[in-house]
């Protein structure tokens, strides 16, 4: 019996995203009706070398499946310019839950950004207008590109509106969707006029107020992940539908953590989870709902739903390279 090893290729190439769409909306129903178990991610701070690594364990029963598995990420911002190396990296070790045997080990860099892109196209099926045909993207960096192949799965998206401060970006993401969109750059305020808008950038200043969407637009808040990062100002945010994926990560380290920490934002004004959108204990979007906005920490149950798929994707397909991990003979 052999441990299945993906690398980024593999993992692009066998994470349907349709499927992993399912995936990650299995998770979360799951997740709500107490059928997963995620441990706070827990983490190991390393200022000698201005990083962190961080360890992510989930489980998780989706009632025609289930999986179990671990990501072990680093966020070491000093890579780029000193190692030549990504920033963040991150390896999927993905187990039988019966005999926890290591089914595979698998790249996180490129499963994070697929499930990411997967968990906003769920909130935006619950909470964006039936009729979504425009999808605006702050943020022009390597989330942006899941989000709209993500989100297009699920609305018939047509216009895309990106803004970047980086012109190189925009037109990088321009080039790659010119053919399959109405694809141009924009102001913020211009993609945020957009019937959806995802923000994918690391800032701690607000970027985007009430006045740059529109009177239904939904939001997903993709960018922040740390405590201090916050792209939506609290005017926003306090007129909205607020739906979250964690409380207790949100709270710390989503695009909430600041105005809740502050005392401006309280639990009366988080609507609920996804979870219960999806298990249909809330509704999503009604009639005269407005802006909706999903706050996105990321959590472990849709890495490995997302690995789920993959490692079922490759198995069936014969890809990967097997490797004899553990020395067990079939």
């Amino acid at each position: 019996m052999q441990t299945l090893l993906l690398d980024s290729e593999d993992v692009d190439e066998n994470a349907m995203m349709a499927d992993v769409i399912g995936a990650v909306e299995d998770a979360f129903a799951a997740y709500e009706r107490g059928d997963a178990q995620m441990p706070a991610k827990s983490y190991i701070d390393l200022p000698q070398y201005n990083g962190d690594f961080r360890s992510m364990p989930a489980y998780l029963d989706a009632g025609d499946w289930d999986a179990a598995g671990l990501k072990w990420v680093n966020v070491h911002p000093d890579n780029p310019a000193d190692h030549d190396l990504p920033t963040v990296m991150g390896t999927m070790i993905y187990s039988d839950p019966e005999t926890a045997f290591p089914l595979a080990v698998m790249d996180g860099t490129e499963l994070t950004m697929k499930r990411t892109g997967a968990a906003a196209a769920v909130a935006t099926d619950y909470l964006a207008v039936e009729d979504a045909t425009s999808l605006g993207i702050v943020g022009a960096g390597v989330q942006s590109y899941t989000q709209l192949d993500a989100i297009a799965q699920i609305r018939p998206i047509e216009e895309v509106v990106v803004s970047d401060l980086d012109d190189e970006r925009v037109r990088r993401f321009v080039d790659t969707y010119g053919d399959d969109f109405d694809v141009r750059e924009g102001s913020i305020s211009e993609a945020g006029h957009c019937d959806v808008l995802s923000t994918v950038t690391p800032v701690e200043t607000p970027i985007v107020g009430p006045d740059d969407v529109g009177e239904n637009t939904h939001v997903n808040a993709m960018g922040a992940d740390a405590e201090g990062k916050h792209e939506l100002a609290d005017d926003l945010l306090r007129g909205a539908r607020i739906v979250i994926d964690d409380h207790k990560q949100c709270t710390h380290s989503g695009e909430i953590n600041v105005p809740y920490n502050e005392g401006v934002l309280t639990d009366d004004d988080i609507y609920g989870e996804i979870g219960q959108l999806v298990v249909g204990e809330k509704t999503g979007r009604d009639a005269d709902t407005g802006v909706t906005v999903f706050d996105s920490t990321g959590l472990a149950i849709q890495d490995v739903a997302a690995a789920h798929v993959v490692y079922e994707q490759a198995a069936s397909n014969e890809n990967g390279s097997p490797f004899d991990l553990v020395g067990v003979q079939k």
